[in-house]
């Protein structure tokens, strides 16, 4: 039997745009859409890493008390979560294709640390660094 981390949760304001901002600007495949009664279970996977699935959830009740959910809702809008890292083989090249199809970059590609990154956003407001693989 295998065990390890299967599923990284993300908050997000709308499950439907972050599921189309990560299918259709990422690239992320869809995996799980599954409902129970208010509460959304929605997971996507990246195609060259599929045993790992990246959870799109709302901050809600059951998981979080009301107070506490608006809270999150309010820092994940700010960027105050911490950042994902997404690799890519080349930065450059991965920035363009996703500056066309409308994603917002807060950091265009850099070299430095001997390596490219850049940092971007999701329409919820997370953050991730995106980082050319080393050879």
């Amino acid at each position: 039997m295998t065990a390890g981390i299967g599923v990284i949760g993300l908050y997000v304001h709308d499950q439907d745009e972050a599921l189309d901002f990560y299918i259709n600007k990422l690239g992320f495949v869809p995996h799980a859409d599954n409902r129970n009664g208010n509460y959304r279970w929605l997971t996507v996977k990246h195609p060259d890493q599929r045993s790992f699935e990246l959870g799109l959830f709302l901050p809600q009740e059951p998981v979080l008390d009301a107070a506490t959910a608006q809270t999150m809702r309010e820092m994940v809008a700010k960027g105050a979560m911490p950042p994902l890292v997404l690799v890519v083989d080349d930065c450059r090249a991965a920035y363009e294709r996703m500056r066309t199809k409308g994603v917002e970059f807060t950091q265009e590609p850099m070299a430095r640390f001997g390596g490219v990154d850049a940092n971007l956003r999701d329409p919820s407001g997370n953050a991730w660094k995106m980082i050319e693989a080393r050879a």
